[in-house]
C-alpha cells in the first residue's frame, strides 16, 4: 500500500499544465478509514525488543483554506488500539490512543482531475486505557512533528476521493508498575483514504 500511494502522488505532481485552484475560504471536511502503522523497530522496553501492532479506524479531517490552496487541516479519528509485545516476554499490554494532528496543507491545482497535495503540522498523541497483565503499565502522552502527501480524485465540483499518507514522530516514555522500562518508538506510517466534500 504504500508503494501504491507513493507512486500515485509521485505521478500526480509530475502532470503539467495545472489549471483550477482552492479558493480562499473553502471549508473541505473528509470522512474515510485510516491504518496506524508502526515503524518496525519500536525500541526497547524492559530489556527486549518492543513491537507495536498495526490498528485500523474511522477518520475524519477538516480543513479550511486560508489563501488559494494553501489550507489548515484537523485530523482526527476513533480511537486506535495496539498490542504491544515485548521479545523474551510475549504479550505485554494493550494501549489505546488519540491521534490529532495539525496541518498546515499546500494543494496543488486541480489537472485531468487530479489534485495532489503536501503537509507539514504537528502531532499530539494522547495514550489511555492501557491494560497488561505485568501490572501497571502507562505510557506518556506525546508532541511531534507529521508530514504528510495526498491525491485527492474529483468526483465532481464539491466531491473527491482521497488517498492520504502521513508520517508521524510519536514517542511515549513506558512506566511498569511505576518503574521506566524505556521508551516506545512508535513513530507511525498513517494510510487514510477518504471521501471529502467542499463547503
Amino acid at each position: 500500500m504504500k508503494r501504491v500511494l507513493l507512486a500515485l502522488f509521485t505521478s500526480a505532481v509530475a502532470i503539467v499544465p495545472l489549471a483550477k485552484a482552492q479558493s480562499q475560504g473553502d471549508i473541505t471536511v473528509g470522512l474515510g478509514v485510516g491504518v496506524v502503522d508502526p515503524k518496525s523497530d519500536n525500541g526497547t522496553l524492559a530489556g527486549g525488543q518492543a513491537v507495536v501492532s498495526t490498528n485500523t479506524q474511522f477518520t475524519i479531517t477538516a480543513e479550511y483554506f486560508i489563501l488559494e490552496n494553501l489550507g489548515v487541516e484537523l485530523l482526527a479519528a476513533t480511537p486506535f488500539s495496539h498490542d504491544v509485545n515485548i521479545a523474551g516476554v510475549g504479550f505485554a499490554g494493550n494501549v489505546n490512543h488519540l491521534p490529532p494532528t495539525l496541518s498546515l496543507n499546500y494543494h496543488f491545482p486541480e489537472t485531468n482531475g487530479i489534485k495532489p497535495y503536501v503537509g507539514i503540522g504537528a502531532n499530539y498523541t494522547l495514550f489511555f486505557d492501557e491494560q497488561s497483565p505485568l501490572g501497571n503499565l502507562e505510557l506518556d502522552d506525546s508532541f511531534g512533528f507529521a508530514a504528510q502527501a495526498g491525491i485527492d480524485f474529483s468526483l465532481s465540483e464539491t466531491t473527491a476521493l482521497r488517498a492520504n499518507v502521513r508520517w508521524v514522530d510519536i514517542d511515549s516514555d513506558v512506566t511498569l508498575n511505576g518503574v521506566n522500562i524505556g521508551t516506545a518508538e512508535i513513530d507511525p506510517f498513517i494510510y487514510t483514504a477518504a471521501f471529502v466534500v467542499k463547503f
